[in-house]
Parts: structure tokens; C-alpha cells; sequence
């Protein structure tokens, strides 16, 4: 008996070894790597959870220029890596080629669609977030006046400043919200110098609060908010930490969730392509309370963004979504 049950369980083990075997996930970051406190790193922290959990080992790649998005991906492929998750909305057209080249290849992109059988596309209501983090700025700030820096001049970041307007003005209507946008290339991802001089400009006009959604620009705005003695509000990934009581809070978007999802279920055979949402309701976005942070955040703040968050599950609240409607009715 006991030879049988030692034979079974081998022979149980070996299954799922073999099982285990057959997932080989790989995760291809966007330009500013996966050091950049904030998507990208969001991305990698997902598969790190990912294979701390299960012990897969995943691959990785950094592209240091466009060019190397179809290249890296088609590499992947080849070698038999599946799920590959691409991070970003520039990938699109690159992702399009590979996953029509490699039907039997599972794919997701974050922040775009590619409708292919193969290809999970995963998006998030970045508005909901920002229009929480947009009534704690409302809330802190003592002038009455805020600030926005975005990276790329896009679509998607102007998602993110219409939801934060129009949360700080459902607190304050008459509200001043400066908006700057760092470029119209990649490279507005990783200017931190551009970054903080836009934070400045906007705090030389009385901004005591400023949010960044801007990739490692949003470094720069972070640091230049610090070194003027205002607040910050940081994007994507926690950055509470990066300037201790000096960043109000973070907008968490949760790629790291996109990430560990597909590469789980594809482990678990759940996987689907297709379109997938990450909201508030679903944990996709929402805002960072920690040690950091816990000083600036008082009892009134915290019950304004909760009753916020709750509007919003509800469908009480309607946060404008750009991407539907060009025209952001709180500007």
C-alpha cells in the first residue's frame, strides 16, 4: 500500500512538473525599463509575485528603442514562450505582426487593444483613480490651486488629468488645475529634468499639490514638489516611499495584477483572450496609504476619498472617460 501511495504521488508530481513545464511566461517592458519606480516596475513586481508563488522561472526583456519591440517579441515567440506580455500602448502595432505570426502563442498587451484570437488586451479605468486622487489633492491643498504633468501628449494621459480635474473640483469648483504635458515622443517617459521644471512652473503659479502621470518623468515632479516643501502624488506603482510625508499619495494602477493574471492563467488552463478591465471595483486602480503617508491623510480626507471610491462601485458617481469623449467637462 505504501509503495502504491509513494507511487502516486510521484507520479501526481511529475504531472503537474510536466504541467508546469509547458508555461514558459515572459514579460517585455516599455521604454524606461523596469526600474522606473512606476508602470514598468508595477509589470515586473507582478511576475516576481508570480514566480515567488510558484516557483516558475520567467523571462524579461528592457527595449532601449522601438525598433526592438517587434524583434524582441518575435524572439520570445520562437523560443517557445507563452503567455508573452507586452507592457504598453506603443506595442501595438508590433504585437499585431508577432501574434498573427504565432496563432498558437499567447499574448497580452496592458493599455491597448489588439483584436487577435491570441491576445489578451488589458485596460483600466485610469480615470476613477485619478478623480480619487484629484478629491485628496482638492482636500490638502491650502491655495486652492493644483498641478498636472503627463508624459507623453496622449490620449490615455489625458484620461488620467480629466479624472483628477474633475475629482478636485467635485470638492472645490472653483479649483485651479495647471496641466503641462511633457512631449509627443517616447522620450517624455524618462525626462526627469523636464519633469521637475514643469512641477516648478506650476508651483511659482501657487500650486501646493502636484500629480504626476509620467512614467520616470514623474521622478523630476516628484523631487521638485519635495525640494519646494508642497506635495506630490505619485502614479501607478506606490511611490509613497520614494519622498517620505512628502507624496500625498499614489494613483495604483495595477499592471503588476495584469501581469501576475496572465501568467496564472495560462499555468491554470483559465486563460482567455480577449478584452479585460481592471476597475475599481476590481482592484485595477485605486490610491496608496502607508507609513509614508498616513501623517497627511486625515480623518476627513480619508472619509472624502472613501465615500468617493464607493460613488463611484455604485454608479452614483460618473467619472468622464476621455478616451470615450475627447471633450472633459470639468476643464
Amino acid at each position: 500500500m505504501k509503495k502504491l501511495i509513494l507511487g502516486l504521488a510521484v507520479a501526481a508530481f511529475s504531472a503537474v512538473s510536466a504541467y508546469a513545464a509547458d508555461v514558459k511566461p515572459a514579460v517585455i517592458y516599455d521604454l524606461g525599463g523596469k526600474n522606473d519606480k512606476s508602470f514598468n516596475e508595477s509589470a515586473f513586481n507582478g511576475a516576481e509575485r508570480f514566480k515567488k508563488e510558484t516557483g516558475i522561472e520567467y523571462k524579461e526583456f528592457e527595449i532601449q528603442n522601438a525598433t526592438q519591440r517587434e524583434q524582441s517579441a518575435r524572439r520570445f515567440a520562437r523560443d517557445g514562450h507563452s503567455p508573452i506580455v507586452v507592457v504598453g500602448f506603443a506595442w501595438a502595432a508590433a504585437l499585431e505582426k508577432v501574434a498573427t505570426e504565432f496563432p498558437d502563442t499567447k499574448f497580452a498587451i496592458v493599455d491597448m487593444v489588439v483584436d487577435k484570437p491570441n491576445v489578451r488586451s488589458v485596460l483600466f479605468t485610469e480615470h476613477e483613480g485619478s478623480y480619487l486622487v484629484g478629491v485628496m489633492a482638492a482636500k490638502a491643498s491650502k491655495t486652492g490651486k493644483v498641478g498636472f504633468v503627463g508624459g507623453m501628449d496622449i490620449p490615455l494621459i489625458r484620461k488620467f488629468a480629466c479624472g483628477y480635474v474633475q475629482g478636485v473640483k467635485s470638492v472645490n469648483p472653483d479649483a485651479e488645475v495647471f496641466q503641462n504635458m511633457t512631449g509627443t515622443t517616447g522620450a517624455a517617459w524618462n525626462d526627469p529634468v523636464k519633469g521637475g521644471e514643469l512641477a516648478r512652473s506650476q508651483i511659482d503659479r501657487g500650486a501646493d499639490v502636484v500629480y504626476h502621470a509620467a512614467g520616470g518623468t514623474g521622478l523630476g515632479v516628484l523631487q521638485a514638489a519635495a525640494d519646494a516643501g508642497k506635495l506630490g502624488i505619485g502614479v501607478d506603482s506606490n511611490q509613497n516611499g520614494i519622498h517620505p510625508g512628502k507624496v500625498l499619495t499614489s494613483m495604483m494602477k495595477r499592471v503588476d495584477n495584469a501581469v501576475y493574471n496572465a501568467f496564472k492563467d495560462a499555468k491554470d488552463d483559465k486563460w482567455s483572450a480577449g478584452f479585460n478591465v481592471l476597475d475599481l471595483k476590481a482592484d485595477g486602480v485605486g490610491y496608496s496609504l502607508d507609513e509614508n503617508n498616513k501623517d497627511l491623510v486625515d480623518a476627513d480626507m480619508k472619509t472624502a476619498v472613501e465615500a468617493a471610491s464607493d460613488g463611484i462601485k455604485s454608479g452614483s458617481i460618473k467619472v468622464h472617460d476621455y478616451m470615450s469623449d475627447s471633450k472633459c467637462p470639468a476643464s
